[in-house]
């Protein structure tokens, strides 16, 4: 019995190491914009749109999966896939955009780590806006100086400050469960909450974290050798997967229902420094540190993963390579200028979610039908049942989409 004992022991040890690529795709789903979607939708609507989070959620854990997947049965990432099977006029136009998607990523992210130097240390948004960019280029030198392991561990640290600092609230403020429950009911209510709800859903399925999932599991990893290996690699990436959305749906979850027990019906709570406001009067100073700091360490965490997204994208795309100072520098640029011109910063995480939600379909469609395609992922492709429900997954994004696209010309 003993020696069963270590025996699983010892194997969940070695599970355990390859435990990380997920944790630190899963910061995206955790960013400012997510924040930014998740109290104006608890405190504008309640518990009304909870449903969305935790269908997003369950969506985001399959399409986590499969990226995963397609790196380690590949050995490259979706874009490095989608650069070697794609023309160049449309593998251009495939980067143009999917270059926009990782712009309103970065945008969402410094913003928010700036609005939470705001509220922290009384430091101005457009300075806060390059302390988070100066800050995050150290976080990422972390990899190539230590490898990617360090990085991993740095990210999962931040991972849990994040959630803690989110989730201290629901301790004094607990959430009313019949509120909860009624929130399971999927419905709208108005085209207001359909546009919300698209924003919740790019920012919980994230475009550039799909990209970059396969980048961080090839990189980890590398190719499995053999199906043994692989076999092996993919029930803990299973196992990665899992555990990593699961701690980032509650997060979000818990900001939402934070906002919709704490905050409904309090003048100001659809920004964030509003509900900072707001979650101090209620809750007290020290909630309300917890609440910035992990804000700031959600901005920090995040703007980083974005640039290894974006590096990722270009790498794959355009087969290049350009210096991580000069990438950290362009991607800055446009919300230190947002935030020197005074755009409202809350509104701004909003709205780039929203953009991130087009990205989507860009994004799932590829990775739906490559890890399908018996030339891509050979004897490990997707199986008939699987694919079918990835497919109704791909085909709600566009159908919600496409309603957003509507709502946004008729209104």
């Amino acid at each position: 019995m003993a020696v069963s004992t270590a025996g699983v022991r010892l194997a969940g040890r070695a599970r355990a190491l390859l435990l990380g690529p997920a944790f630190v795709a899963a910061i995206a789903y955790v960013d400012p914009g997510n924040v930014a979607a998740n109290l104006t939708a608890g405190s504008r609507y309640g518990y009304l749109l909870l449903w969305v989070l935790v269908v997003a959620n369950a969506m985001a854990v399959l399409v986590q999966y499969q990226s995963a997947k397609l790196g380690l049965v590949t050995g490259r990432s979706l874009p490095g896939v989608l650069g070697s099977r794609l023309g160049r006029r449309p593998r251009l136009a495939f980067w143009v955009q999917a270059e926009l998607v990782a712009a309103a990523t970065d945008i969402a992210e410094v913003v928010g780590g700036a609005i939470a130097l705001q509220l922290l240390f009384g430091v101005p948004l457009p300075i806060g806006g390059l302390i988070v960019g100066a800050v995050s280029l150290g976080l990422l030198s972390t990899q190539n100086r230590f490898g990617q392991r360090r990085f991993e561990l740095v990210v999962v640290s931040l991972l849990g400050v994040i959630t803690l600092g989110f989730l201290a609230g629901l301790v004094v403020s607990p959430p009313d469960a019949r509120g909860v429950l009624s929130g399971l009911v999927p419905r709208f209510d108005g085209s207001d909450s359909v546009l919300l709800a698209a924003s919740m859903l790019g920012a919980t399925v994230m475009p550039h974290a799909i990209y970059v999932h396969s980048a961080l599991a090839r990189d980890r990893h590398g190719r499995a050798p053999d199906a043994p290996s692989l076999a092996r690699l993919l029930r803990a990436t299973r196992w990665d997967v899992g555990v990593a959305l699961v701690v980032a749906g509650l997060v979000n979850i818990g900001l939402l229902l934070l906002a919709a027990s704490g905050l409904r019906g309090v003048s100001g709570t659809d920004t964030i420094e509003g509900a900072y406001d707001a979650i101090v009067a209620a809750l007290g100073l020290g909630i309300g540190i917890a609440f910035a700091v992990g804000l700031l360490a959600s901005g920090l965490a995040s703007t980083s993963v974005g640039a290894y997204a974006g590096a990722t994208i270009m790498e794959g795309l355009l087969h290049r390579r350009i210096p991580l100072v000069v990438r950290r520098v362009v991607t800055l640029i446009p919300a230190v200028l947002l935030l020197a011109l005074g755009a409202d910063p809350t509104g701004t995480l909003v709205i780039s979610q929203v953009v991130l939600s087009f990205g989507i379909p860009f994004a799932v469609i590829p990775l739906v039908a490559y890890t399908r395609s018996r030339e891509v992922m050979g004897d490990a492709r997707t199986g008939p049942r699987l694919h079918a429900v990835l497919v109704t997954v791909v085909s709600l994004v566009v159908i919600l989409n496409l309603t957003l696209l509507a709502l946004l010309v008729t209104t």
